[in-house]
């Protein structure tokens, strides 16, 4: 989630949470002549630092399994966001591949045929527990191969205390209206900056949809075909150029402005709204910013789906372990242990039972218009195997629609896309 979010034990393995058989001579059926079959596990880090580190959730969750499945082990490793990724390709090209692995995505998995459909390794119950709209982003090409593990949502943040100074009554609900509010903000109250716009290659393939579906717009049409240069696009970073980066109500330069410049002007009462995810919360308490939260402003209207970020499990074929997967990826799912992670983390449910745990306790009042918001949201093109590539490749330009010419930097954008097509 870098704009971003969503386990598991396993060791052997670099990188991210992933399940992985280490060094067991077992197939899929559960044990073997020489002892207890080994699951590699490999995990991403949500922590950022010892004390909270996810060893610790995967290392305790893999002793209670090892306890109820004395035929199974579970080798953990976790690896930090920076290095998991580069790590597990290491893994995968030397052989030496996890049984699970939790990271940020799976579809280039899929292109190599390395993992099993979630299908063969969940049980009926654990998988029609997932939030449908979550469920169906795990596909590719109609089968499920991601199975979501935490999630997140965008909402709009507002600064209460500047909004007052402006004379500001209520969040905008339109894009009229964040125009509008923005220059009330620039001329009342110096030194802030109205709107905080993150274009920079951190996540702008984040904030450009959810701009994009404020005007029914966004990075595919409805067939998922590549549509990043469509009407609607153009016309929104024509919006945005026109009515907040060329009257000075957002940064000088949104494309080298990353989120986390934002997020971090926000929490220090800096900036008075942007879009962000449950992770600012913390953020904007610890800096004492009294703050807002409401459904983001769409050209016509307050946005009634909004961007849904989720991180994935998935399990890999090669060493046969499918049986003892599927028993720890039940383990794993349990709402204890899910519900665990989450509140560890104050990350956003993936499964209905740890959804309605979270929001009928009375401790998760933060996060009441991101749980409104899960059920309905909308999601990058993740099935398509090619979107790796063409994330990055929007990561490192749409960022220059809001000072160029719109139509030739999506127009740019489109044809990257349809050489990825067409090559993979």
């Amino acid at each position: 989630m870098n704009k971003r979010v969503l386990g598991m034990a396993a060791v052997c393995a670099v990188g991210a949470l992933t399940l992985s058989a280490c060094g067991s001579s077992g197939g899929g059926s559960g044990s073997s002549a020489s002892g207890p079959v080994t699951l590699k596990l490999v995990a991403a880090d949500y922590g950022d630092k010892a004390s909270n580190s996810s060893t610790l959730y995967w290392n305790d969750l893999a002793k209670a399994f090892e306890a109820a499945n004395p035929t199974i082990k579970v080798d953990v490793q976790v690896i930090n966001w920076n290095d998991i990724d580069k790590q597990v390709k290491t893994m995968i090209q030397s052989g030496n591949m996890p049984d699970v692995l939790q990271t940020g995505g799976y579809a280039d998995k899929v292109a190599d045929n390395l993992l099993y459909p979630a299908s063969d390794v969940l049980s009926t119950s654990t998988a029609g527990s997932f939030i449908d709209s979550f469920a169906k982003a795990g596909q590719v090409g109609g089968t499920q191969y991601g199975i979501p593990f935490v999630s997140s949502a965008r909402a709009f943040f507002y600064n209460k205390t500047i909004f007052a100074q402006a004379g500001i009554a209520a969040p905008p609900q339109t894009w009229a209206d964040v125009a509008a509010d923005a220059a009330l903000i620039k001329a009342k109250v110096p030194g802030v900056t109205p709107y905080a716009l993150p274009l920079g290659p951190e996540e702008a393939q984040g904030e450009s949809m959810i701009w994009e579906l404020g005007n029914g717009g966004g990075p595919t049409d409805s067939s998922g075909q590549y549509a990043l240069n469509s009407q609607a696009d153009i016309d929104t970073f024509s919006w945005l150029k026109s009515n907040l980066v060329a009257p000075g109500l957002t940064y000088p330069n949104p494309a080298t402005t990353d989120r986390k410049t934002a997020f971090a002007d926000f929490a220090a009462g800096k900036a008075a709204m942007l879009n962000g995810h449950p992770s600012l919360i913390q953020m904007s308490t610890d800096g004492k910013v009294d703050y807002g939260v409401a459904p983001i402003p769409g050209k016509a209207g307050a946005l009634k789906s909004t961007l849904g970020v989720a991180d994935w499990m998935m399990a890999f074929k090669k060493n046969g372990h499918k049986d003892q997967i599927k028993a720890f990826l039940d383990f794993a799912y349990s709402e204890q242990n899910t519900l665990k992670f989450d509140e560890t983390y104050n990350l956003m449910p993936v499964t209905q039972d740890t959804l309605q745990a979270m929001t009928s306790s009375g401790k998760h009042q933060d996060l009441q218009p991101f749980f409104a918001l899960l059920p309905q949201a909308a999601f990058y093109p993740l099935g398509d195997t090619t979107w790796d590539t063409v994330s990055a490749q929007i990561k490192q330009s749409i960022g220059t629609a809001v000072s160029g010419d719109p139509a030739k930097v999506l127009g740019d954008l489109q044809k990257k896309a349809q050489d990825a097509v067409a090559n993979k």
